[in-house]
């Protein structure tokens, strides 16, 4: 086995592919694609990428999340350029990638933008690379720079050409730059909001409903959504890593347990994974007899669309069926490398749903959400769940009332595709599961019969069996 120098090797993102076999003793393909012993990466040393900034892997080896220095000078970033085996062929790069490819990564090609681990491997992470492609607020800089802990600041190069450099309030920025409000805790609150731990009989696994689990492989994302119901543990380090040992828990644990027919694949997001392991947990899966349904989380065919390559794609068709749920926010997310990414999974018999999370100030308004869902629908995604935003610690700033998702909903319902009306959903604190919220349709009954109110307003009498004659009370 070669033995690398240090230099050439991205310990953060190394140490997030070798967790989930950093017990197995094998060799991998590190970042670069070449051969590297998971032992040699373990040892290595965090390398600095900027003056005065101590960073560390978010998945093990390593002892903590990066902390961003609070002074800085904007520079051109490390590029670590490499042969892009990895890359998605027939991705053209829009006007858009492309004009950001050449302002801030001079250095790099089409070939690397397309090359999804070049992605993960250049993702920006620091002050100083984030300043340089945007104007930041006090109030940005501020929160950046008081960051300790899980959800560290995570932005691919391809999502970061998505922000708008001048408007810190477009909707997009907002979800993945941090504002002070993440430090503030509301009533309500807490950093594990839907019980997820009490529901945990083995580690990385949510076992909530009576047919279904949830499995955790991975803490590791390619952009960290500032609301996500998992900050205390995503980019995270040490106990609430996912290893091998725990995944071969957890699978066990499904395979003694007949009544799981449906497992989701969740993390952090599974497609950060490689595929070698993508493919393993899948085949472990569709050996068990019972498990008669599998779904996977991920917002990598938005973030990071050049994830979405014909190996990957090959592989989810092998174990087929498998569902897809995809995590949209709002329609500038609709671009044409997504819309590709998209048709390859769906031309590969991939079932595409969207799961999309009502924030304030980023789509919570009717022209936005209806944009967002109608572009799904062209992009041949069901919109599925609307989630209203779990109440994590320091998410106040994020959440609208529960009543303006009910009128969102009712301003699609009957104004647009029934395919294009997501369900309304709580997910309940402490366990209590998802629970659908939706106008109220059902005025009452009368004589008999069931009063309806439609869309517009109008009031339908419908013939109910079962209902004695004779007037009841009416709902106003």
């Amino acid at each position: 086995m070669p033995n690398l120098p240090k230099k050439e090797i991205d310990n953060e993102y190394a140490a997030a592919i070798v967790a989930p076999i950093e017990e197995s003793g094998t060799p991998i393909d590190d970042p670069t694609g070449r051969i590297v012993d998971f032992k040699q990466v373990a040892q290595l040393q965090p390398k600095p990428l900027m003056d005065a900034v101590t960073e560390t892997s978010e998945e093990p080896p390593g002892s903590g999340a990066p902390e961003l220095s609070q002074h800085f000078t904007p520079r051109k970033p490390q590029i670590l350029r490499t042969v892009a085996t990895s890359a998605s062929p027939g991705f053209k790069l829009s006007a858009r990638s492309a004009a950001f490819l050449k302002k801030h990564y001079p250095d790099a090609n089409a070939a690397n933008w397309n090359d999804w681990r070049w992605q993960n491997r250049n993702r920006v992470r620091q002050l100083a690379d984030l300043a340089r492609m945007i104007d930041l607020s006090t109030d940005e800089t501020a929160a950046i720079e008081k960051h300790k802990g899980a959800l560290p600041v995570g932005i691919t190069p391809y999502y970061a050409s998505l922000l708008n450099r001048h408007d810190s309030l477009q909707g997009l920025r907002r979800t993945v730059v941090p504002v002070l409000g993440e430090y503030l805790q509301a009533a309500g609150e807490n950093a594990d909001p839907l019980g997820e731990d009490a529901h945990s009989p083995v580690p990385g696994l949510v076992h909530r409903y009576p047919d279904r689990v949830l499995l955790l492989v991975t803490n590791f994302c390619s952009v960290y959504c500032r609301y996500c119901t998992r900050a205390r543990m995503v980019g995270s380090v040490g106990e609430r890593s996912v290893k091998k040992a725990d995944i071969e828990l957890a699978l066990a644990y499904i395979k003694d347990t007949p009544a799981i027919r449906d497992v989701l694949i969740s993390g952090g997001d599974p497609l950060s994974l490689d595929d070698e392991r993508l493919d393993y947990i899948l085949g472990r899966l569709k050996q068990i007899p019972h498990v008669e349904f599998v779904r996977i989380g991920s917002k990598q065919p938005v973030v990071q669309p050049m994830r979405i390559t014909p190996a990957l794609v090959k592989i989810l068709k092998k174990h087929s069926p498998v569902w897809m749920s995809l995590h949209f926010t709002h329609p500038d997310e609709l671009t044409p490398e997504v819309a590709a990414a998209c048709g390859r999974l769906a031309d590969a018999g991939v079932p595409l749903g969207s799961q999309t999370v009502l924030l304030k100030g980023v789509n919570d308004d009717v022209p936005t959400m209806k944009a967002l869902m109608h572009g799904l629908l062209k992009i041949r995604v069901k919109p599925y769940y609307l989630y209203q935003c779990d109440p994590i610690s320091g998410s106040s700033h994020f959440r609208t009332s529960v009543s303006q998702g009910v009128e969102l909903i009712r301003a699609l319902r009957g104004h647009t595709s029934g395919y294009a009306v997501p369900t309304f959903v709580v997910d309940a604190p402490g366990g209590g599961g998802k629970i659908p919220i939706s106008p109220d349709y059902v005025i009452g009954h009368e004589n008999g019969d069931l009063l309806l109110r439609s869309y517009d307003g109008g009031i339908y009498r419908y013939p109910d069996p079962g209902q004695e004659p004779g007037q009841l009370e009416i709902k106003q």
